[in-house]
């Protein structure tokens, strides 16, 4: 991870992991859905270890219980516990020494306090692999809640794993993602091994104990405002009306979908965002603009401003009905990025264009402007009307003459005797065969003028 903030608040050390997807949310204030929290704790034989006025196990047990019992009175929080290191005595060291020991479950909390009293520590620190089976403790369907993983701990993995390694991959998955660390009485080395899985706080005091995990408590479970300004060509929060998409930075999967919207003061309305991820943020402006690696200050109202000026094109073919359902193909650096149907007003980003109107013959316009809050309209010929009748079906191509030079148009339907197009105003050439014959000799040209407005017949 590449954000992190140490506290000076001595060996536990508590790892938050949140898995959160939620819907489409609009409003100032948002109910988040239900939380789950797995509290993992450590039992292993350094737990026995004592530290300023007892012993490690007994501190943390305590603190951990006025932790469950501020939780048990949360209506949407549920609670489970897996504990490691209280099966098996050292030595020898049981690596697989870790067991969901209450699973998630309405009121439970007495049952987790309970055992918690009568655990005994024992073992070793098989970290990462309790992180591993951590992850199928939730029910199923871990996108219809908040599920955090709490670790504590007064040590480093004991069993060869890699905490980092498994915490990394399962933020790549989406099961957890952004720990919170907080660490008692650990040397230098342990801190390091500790950071590259999330943010790091250090308590050099039991009474400040307390205090830094009822932060990070609050941290998780609180709602944190968040606006997104999109800023005009003179730096103005005035764009909107544009979808939004918030992926998780690390796993890449799709977290907040909106419509951006300005509320009934005029200004970006407020959306509610869960602080605990990294976020990258596509707005689907014509092209997307983006923003990468944003992070959201917990309880700190964050605005996030990004440049998106906008005008408006339009390509229309005045006076006629002929032109009901062309298409016009919108392009940037070769890359089409809208295909725009004639006569609507399309959004893009102020800029230069290339079109391509799919006009008989197609019509190609080079650096098309499009301004800040203006409208720019491209009007199309008015075309004509050519309809070919054929002695018999055959084959048959039309050409356009351009600088003494035949483009192609179109080609003629092999199986049919009589056809319509609507050609733009221009010099035709018109090369046929029927198909019964089986001579070059028996080509038939025709050469006509297409005029705007008129209809003309071909015969041939």
């Amino acid at each position: 991870m590449k954000h992190f903030r140490t506290f000076t608040v001595p060996g536990i050390i508590i790892l938050f992991f949140l898995q959160f997807t939620a819907t489409a949310q609009h409003k100032t204030v948002d109910l988040l859905p239900p939380t789950r929290i797995l509290f993992i704790f450590d039992a292993s034989q350094s737990m026995l270890g004592q530290w300023e006025s007892g012993r490690k196990i007994d501190i943390a047990r305590n603190f951990l219980i006025k932790v469950i019992d501020s939780l048990e009175q949360r209506n949407n929080v549920e609670m489970a516990l897996r504990v490691y290191g209280h099966q098996s005595v050292v030595p020898p060291q049981d690596c697989n020494d870790t067991r969901l020991e209450v699973p998630f479950s309405p009121h439970n909390a007495g049952k987790i306090r309970q055992t918690l009293r009568f655990i005994d520590p024992k073992g070793t620190t098989p970290i990462a692999h309790s992180l591993e089976l951590a992850a199928g403790d939730f029910p199923q369907k871990p996108e219809t809640a908040r599920n955090i993983i709490i670790l504590i701990t007064d040590g480093v993995e004991a069993c060869d794993g890699d905490p980092c390694e498994v915490s990394l991959e399962l933020q790549k998955k989406g099961i957890i993602l952004k720990p919170f660390i907080i660490g008692i009485g650990l040397d230098v080395n342990f801190k390091k091994s500790f950071q590259c899985a999330g943010n790091f706080l250090e308590v050099s005091r039991e009474d400040k104990f307390g205090g830094t995990l009822d932060y990070v408590v609050n941290q998780v479970l609180n709602e944190t405002s968040t606006q997104v300004n999109l800023l005009d060509s003179w730096g103005n929060p005035t764009e909107t009306n544009v979808a939004m998409t918030f992926y998780d930075h690390v796993s890449g999967r799709i977290k907040y979908r909106f419509m951006h919207t300005m509320n009934g003061k005029g200004v970006p309305d407020t959306l509610s965002l869960d602080p605990l991820r990294i976020y990258d943020l596509a707005v689907h402006t014509i092209p997307p603009v983006f923003k990468d690696s944003i992070v959201i200050t917990p309880g700190k109202h964050t605005t996030i401003g990004l440049d998106a000026p906008q005008g408006y094109l339009q390509v229309a073919a005045p006076n006629t009905n002929l032109y009901r359902d062309l298409q016009i193909l919108v392009k940037k650096k070769s890359q089409t990025l809208n295909t725009q149907q004639n006569g609507s007003i399309e959004k893009y980003l102020t800029g230069k264009y290339d079109l391509e109107i799919l006009t008989l013959p197609r019509m190609n316009i080079e650096g098309v402007e499009v301004k800040q809050s203006h409208t720019t309209t491209i009007k199309i010929p008015r075309p004509g009307l050519v309809t070919v009748m054929k002695p018999a079906s055959g084959y048959g191509s039309i050409f356009v003459e351009k600088d003494q030079k035949l483009e192609w148009v179109v080609n003629l339907n092999s199986k049919q005797t009589r056809e319509t197009f609507t050609l733009l105003p221009g010099k035709y050439h018109l090369i046929f065969r029927s198909k019964n014959s089986h001579f070059t000799l028996n080509t038939l040209r025709k050469d006509f003028t297409v005029t705007s407005g008129k209809s003309i017949p071909i015969r041939l």
